[in-house]
């Protein structure tokens, strides 16, 4: 389930980001949106990273574990970072565009974001976790 489920966070948080970064550029149109994407991907994120420790009970002691450890925190500091992003932006249960704040929260996500894709992707494509052997 895990692989099924974390491209939806990924997908809301980069693109929320992006639309942070575009409404710099062309106002408050692409900035409407990432408020909803970082909300959606904060939601997932959760059932992703439930998904996520069903899992780890499948990954072999010693480096796919370091692996895992190091995805599962970096995973975690992005959803930190985006939700804090997410929680910037309320005032007073209602939504606002980015200040500065929210955008260097937005980075460091993105950040923790590419780091955790990396070492998820080496726990499958190097340590080869979650793979059916071949027949």
């Amino acid at each position: 389930m895990h692989p099924a489920i974390v491209h939806f966070p990924i997908a809301c948080w980069t693109l929320a980001a992006g639309s942070d970064i575009a409404g710099l550029w062309f106002g408050k149109i692409p900035t409407g949106w990432s408020g909803g994407l970082l909300a959606i991907g904060c939601v997932m994120a959760v059932f992703a990273m439930l998904a996520g420790m069903v899992e780890l009970r499948r990954v072999p002691d010693g480096a796919p574990m370091k692996d895992a450890w190091v995805h599962m925190a970096a995973m975690l500091a992005a959803f930190t970072l985006f939700s804090l992003s997410l929680l910037v932006r309320l005032e007073q249960m209602k939504l606002h565009g980015p200040n500065s704040v929210s955008l260097v929260l937005d980075a460091g996500g993105v950040i923790a974001l590419v780091i955790g894709g990396l070492f998820g992707g080496r726990l499958v494509y190097v340590h080869g976790v979650g793979r059916t052997p071949p027949k």
